[in-house]
């Protein structure tokens, strides 16, 4: 099942594809278990939330990264058309004489993959990160020029 309609990657939704598969018949002994790192990018995917917004010029991916400075955000272009947004959210130090009486807060690896359309310029992408928000635009490629038709002129033989 190809879940690119989406407009993203979704490797959470393969994995749980192939598990749903894996259960109704014999388990084939070629098949493997999702490496540990698979498994990590498919949790910070499903844990990482965006909104994308299409402007009449760009696309605007909107993604939250609490707590990340600008400079531990990655912003990559993979296979010449996949977005991908990560960073990591590091565990404050211990400091002598404090301990967690509760720990809510996501810590941990976000991540986010798109699969950017034809029109979309990957020469042209810029970040901001702003309040834990990183903003990414990438301008959309002007439409090709419609071609005039040719006229071929005839001669007589």
């Amino acid at each position: 099942m190809d879940f690119r309609f989406l407009g993203f990657d979704a490797p959470i939704l393969h994995a749980v594809h192939d598990m749903l598969d894996a259960t109704g018949e014999e388990s084939d002994k070629s098949m493997t278990a999702p490496t540990r790192t698979y498994v990590r990018d498919a949790k910070a995917m499903a844990a990482t939330p965006a909104d994308v917004k299409e402007y009449p010029n760009s696309y605007v991916f909107l993604v939250d990264m609490p707590g990340l400075k600008s400079g531990d955000i990655k912003v990559q272009i993979e296979d010449g058309n996949v977005l991908v947004i990560s960073g990591e959210r590091k565990r404050e130090e211990e400091k002598e004489g404090a301990k967690y009486v509760r720990m809510e807060r996501r810590v941990g690896k976000l991540m986010r993959k798109f699969v950017l359309p034809e029109n979309a310029n990957v020469d042209s992408i810029k970040a901001v990160c702003q309040d834990g928000v990183l903003s990414v635009t990438v301008e959309k490629l002007p439409p090709p020029e419609p071609k005039n038709p040719k006229t071929i002129e005839v001669k007589v033989a």
